[in-house]
């Protein structure tokens, strides 16, 4: 029998299967709400928080996306921070170690947990004193 010289379509079936295997090994359950979150998000290019309650784990070390960090402790949302150009960023603090991280905000971040961040250090002056620390 002559050998096919053509492609099988299932060979191109084979390597999306493999690619959302990958994918699915980045997607992560959120240590706040144990919803399930997807590692792509709209807007930035390394997930690091829950979009549901913005709650994130201390992985990364200096880098976002380098997953260096050995605390691996939950890092919970204590305020919204602005840049000067008005991009919003997600103030983290480590309830492990206690240290302070500032995170990119995600297109599908819930925007109304957003608002109350952003709101918060109005209430709390123990919040307001660890944004002057950064």
């Amino acid at each position: 029998m002559p050998r096919r010289t053509v492609p099988r379509a299932g060979r191109e079936q084979r390597r999306k299967t493999v690619e959302r295997v990958r994918q699915a090994a980045r997607d992560f359950r959120c240590v706040g709400c144990r919803l399930d979150v997807p590692a792509s998000a709209p807007g930035t290019a390394h997930r690091n928080h829950c979009p549901t309650c913005l709650v994130s784990l201390h992985v990364d070390r200096r880098v976002p996306g380098d997953r260096g960090a050995t605390c691996r402790g939950r890092m919970d949302a204590l305020s919204v921070s602005a840049r000067p150009d008005g991009e919003w960023m997600i103030v983290h603090e480590c309830a492990a170690c206690g240290e302070l991280s500032v995170n990119r905000i995600a297109g599908d971040d819930n925007a109304l947990a957003l608002v109350r961040l952003a709101l918060r250090p109005l209430r709390d002056p123990h919040i307001a004193k660890a944004l002057l620390t950064l």
